[in-house]
Parts: C-alpha cells; sequence; structure tokens
C-alpha cells in the first residue's frame, strides 16, 4: 500500500546513477501523436497544472490519479479539495471532457505516455539529514509502482517519467535507476517540469508562465523525450518561453529560484527591523532600491516572515546538498535565509506582548488571516502557526477568521489541545469584538475594507493592532484610537504612514 500522494511539494536527499531508461543510447522511441498524460498525485501542483494542460490540449486525455479517495471525490465534485482563483471553472469546463480524476492509478499508468509524479517529499524527521532533507517514501513507491504496471500489464510502449514535484540535482538519477532495476519490459526516459507556480496566482501562472523548463539525458532518446513534453507545452506558451536543458540543471534551477526569492524576502524584513529603531520606513526604502533596475521591485514587501510548501524545504535541502558534497559555508550562508525568517516570525509574538505591558496572559487577540498569503487557504509552513503557539505559551485567548481555511485544518496545524483553547469565528468582527489586539497575519483584500471603527467601538482599551502584512489603513486606525505596531515602521509613532 503506497501512502498519500496528494501533496505536491518538495524535495529529496536520494541519489542514483543511471539518466536514462532500459534502450540502447542510439534507440529513439515513437511516441503518439496526441500523448495521454496522467498524473500521480492530485495536490496545489498536480491538479491545477493539469486542468490547464486539458484547457489548453482538448484532444489529450489527462488523468488526475491520488490514492486519497476523499480528495478524488472533491475534484469529481462541485467543492474543490484546493481554493485558487480560477481554477473552479477550469475544472468544470474540462472535466468529463478530456479531464479526469481516478483513483485507478494502474489503468492511468498502463494506458499514459507522460506520467507526471507530483507526490508529497516531506522533510524527513528522524534519520540521516532529519530536518532538512526529505522523506522519499512515496516518490520511490511511486517509482516502483509505475515499473511494476509496466511490467505487469504493460504493452511494452515507451514511457516519459516527468518529475514535476521540487527534488535537488541527480534525483532524476535515483528515480532512473529504481525503473531500470525494476523494469525490463519498458523504454523509458526521466524528465524533469519543475514548476514554478505561486499560490494564489497559480492559474496565470500557467496560462502565462515566465518560463517553462524541460530538463533531460543529452541522449538522442533523451532529446527526443523532452521534444515530446516541450511540445505539449508550446500549444499555447511562446517556444522562446519553453526552455530545455539537461537534466541537473532543471532540478537545480528551481531549488536556486525558490532559494533566491526567500533570500530577498528575509534580506528586506531584516531591514524592516533596522528601520523600526531608526525612524526609517521599510516600504519607502523597499520602493528607493526596487527602482533600480538591478535589483527589481517584486519580493520586496516586509512581513511577518514567508510561509508555503516549498521555500523554507527547498532551502533546507539545498543546504543539505551542500554539506553533502563538502561545501559547508554554502550551506551555512543560505540556512541564515531560514534563520532570519524564524527570527522575524519570533520577534513579532514577542514585540505583541512587550507592547501589550509584558502580559499577555487571558487577554483575547484576533488573529486575522491563518493561511500563508492570500487567495489561497494553504497553511503550510504558515507564520501564522508560529506567532499562534507563542502567544499560547504566553496563556493569551485567541479567536481567529481565515474567509478559506477550515476549522479542521486549524486543528491538524495547531493539535486539539491548543484549538480547545481557541475560537474559530466566521466574521471578522466577531472575531475581533471584546479583543484586547488585532494581528494581522494574512493580507486578505477583505482586511482593507473592515469598518475599524465599528471594530474599536467593541475592543477592550487600549486596543492594539499589530499588523503583519501592511493592509490596514494605520493613519486611520490611530485617528480612530488605535494602538499600531506595522512591521518595518517606527513603534506606535503616529506620524507613521
Amino acid at each position: 500500500v503506497i501512502g498519500d500522494w496528494s501533496s505536491d511539494v518538495c524535495s529529496s536527499d536520494l541519489r542514483g546513477v543511471a539518466s536514462t531508461g532500459t534502450m540502447a543510447p542510439e534507440e529513439v522511441p515513437k511516441y503518439p501523436d496526441p500523448v495521454k498524460i496522467c498524473c500521480l498525485g492530485a495536490g496545489y501542483v498536480g491538479g491545477p497544472t493539469m486542468s490547464v494542460i486539458s484547457k489548453m490540449c482538448p484532444d489529450i486525455k489527462v488523468t488526475v490519479c491520488d490514492l486519497n479517495e476523499r480528495r478524488i471525490a472533491a475534484w469529481n465534485s462541485a467543492n474543490l479539495p484546493i481554493y485558487e482563483p480560477g481554477l473552479q471553472e477550469v475544472v468544470e469546463e474540462a472535466r468529463g471532457r478530456n479531464l479526469f480524476f481516478s483513483t485507478d492509478i494502474d489503468a492511468a499508468i498502463r494506458e499514459c505516455t507522460i506520467i507526471f509524479v507530483s507526490v508529497n517529499t516531506p522533510t524527513k524527521k528522524t534519520g540521516i539529514g532529519a530536518g532538512e532533507a526529505a522523506d522519499l517514501t512515496y516518490w520511490e513507491l511511486a517509482a516502483r509502482r509505475i515499473a511494476h504496471v509496466c511490467n505487469t500489464t504493460g504493452d511494452g510502449s515507451p514511457k516519459i517519467i516527468v518529475e514535476k514535484s521540487t527534488v535537488p540535482v541527480k534525483t532524476a538519477d535515483a528515480m532512473a535507476s529504481v525503473m531500470a532495476a525494476s523494469c525490463t519490459t519498458t523504454n523509458f526516459q526521466v524528465l524533469s517540469n519543475p514548476e514554478f507556480l505561486a499560490e494564489g496566482t497559480a492559474m496565470d501562472d500557467l496560462f502565462k508562465p515566465d518560463r517553462v523548463l524541460v530538463g533531460g539525458a543529452e541522449t538522442p532518446a533523451g532529446h527526443a523525450a523532452v521534444q515530446c513534453l516541450a511540445n505539449v507545452y508550446r500549444r499555447w506558451v511562446p517556444t522562446a518561453q519553453v526552455l530545455t536543458t539537461n537534466l541537473w540543471s532543471a532540478e537545480l534551477s528551481k531549488l536556486t529560484a525558490n532559494a533566491f526569492l526567500a533570500q530577498r524576502i528575509s534580506s528586506i524584513n531584516s531591514i524592516s527591523a533596522l528601520c523600526e529603531v531608526t525612524g526609517a520606513n521599510v516600504n519607502e526604502v523597499a520602493h528607493a532600491i526596487g527602482v533600480d533596475t538591478r535589483i527589481g521591485s517584486k519580493f520586496l514587501k516586509a512581513s511577518v516572515g514567508f510561509g508555503g510548501s516549498c521555500f523554507q524545504k527547498d532551502i533546507l535541502n539545498l543546504v543539505y546538498l551542500c554539506r553533502s558534497f563538502g561545501l559547508p559555508e554554502v550551506a551555512e550562508y543560505w540556512n541564515q535565509v531560514i534563520v532570519m525568517n524564524d527570527w522575524q516570525k519570533t520577534r513579532f509574538a514577542q514585540n505583541m506582548v512587550s507592547s501589550m505591558f509584558n502580559t499577555v496572559s487571558g487577554k483575547k487577540i484576533a488573529i486575522l488571516g491563518f493561511a500563508f498569503k492570500k487567495d489561497t487557504g494553504d497553511t503550510r509552513e504558515t507564520p501564522a502557526i508560529d506567532v499562534c503557539n507563542k502567544l499560547l505559551e504566553e496563556n493569551a485567548v485567541l479567536s481567529v477568521f481565515d474567509p478559506k481555511v477550515t476549522r479542521e485544518q486549524m486543528y491538524l496545524d495547531l493539535g486539539k489541545e491548543k484549538m480547545d483553547k481557541m475560537q474559530i469565528e466566521d466574521d471578522p468582527y466577531l472575531c475581533c469584538a471584546g479583543a484586547h489586539a488585532i494581528a494581522v497575519m494574512t493580507e486578505w483584500d477583505v482586511f482593507k475594507k473592515l469598518d475599524l471603527q465599528k471594530i474599536y467601538d467593541a475592543m477592550q482599551k487600549p486596543a492594539f493592532i499589530f499588523d503583519g502584512r501592511d493592509v490596514i489603513d494605520h493613519e486611520t486606525a490611530r485617528k480612530i484610537g488605535f494602538e499600531v505596531w506595522a512591521v518595518g515602521k517606527s513603534s506606535f509613532n503616529a506620524g507613521a504612514k
């Protein structure tokens, strides 16, 4: 029995030696046109990616598989298991036409030429590499499942196995090694096709990507497989934006991209602390450096910290790889990005306690937002978990509102014992009523439109706002009577905007 494949994120440390299939190097397979595609893993990457492929390529049959029956049932219903703006409409257009969601994994593997592997690779909790490297259990089991199906029920038709989850350099070797040792009847190629999606904008990222990256073995058979997959994307992505590389460059490019993006967030967050003690405004500093075309303005928004499924895992995996290859200085350089992010979350909670007369014991605090960013229900590595845990350690009474995160998900993230000490509200005004303070943890647009006077009138006094996402109108809030603290701005400075 293979575990739950539904969460399609990040990294591993297993490395192998083979990079191509069982065929002789000169043997170039002929792939059907159109191909049939399946994806193992119906999570945040697999579901949206396959939905867009099915919409843009209506002649290609696409099957999304998962062992989680409830998740597949949700994909086949009006209530999708994940929230992403625009996803519902795309799924409803293609579902039943050329897009299918199924738990019959063997049938999908058997009939498809291109098999995307987008399964869960969580960070290892024990053993070698614990806390940094990823657990490859589901990933390896997926490879063995493919080999088993091809051996026992396959017709010998060539297969293209595509790494879709984020993996480190040489992971394709490991998958090819498993396949070569286990599968003797099928010609196959292993490709790397990392995703570059941002939750909340995933559909736009898929329809209009900056680039699509496909990496494969540098052999005639490898090039043929790369072109077969690249041609699928070229149906709607300009050819110049479909990049082809070798396997190792494709794998490392994804890790590096996430590391650089996270680095920018930690960099501006480090400056936010300096701004708070000097009277500078981090937004003004970010704008001043962002207009420099060498730097650019993206990912320079100071906040309570970054979250999500990939940034921390990818950096930790990069750190582990560097240490494994004897590069401790490089490892420590990238590890500091994580250290700074953890410190920013701790600092936010500590500022709340110190500002509220060094105690929050017995005080109600309203947590506005629990997702790691707006326009998603994803809570993986959300800063809200860390802040809530630290406030609960100080015996605060928490009330939480998030427009998309379910009560069940919060239970999974925080545990029953802590949830018994919290209130989950469906209305932001009820969440804030009677509170001593508000902590804004997610930049949901709805928070920009709140009636601050109504909220202030229903709160304990003095009433505090701790804005971790810079979404509240601070000047208006101060005029109403709020004590306002915001990341990267002088603490409770009435002149700050």
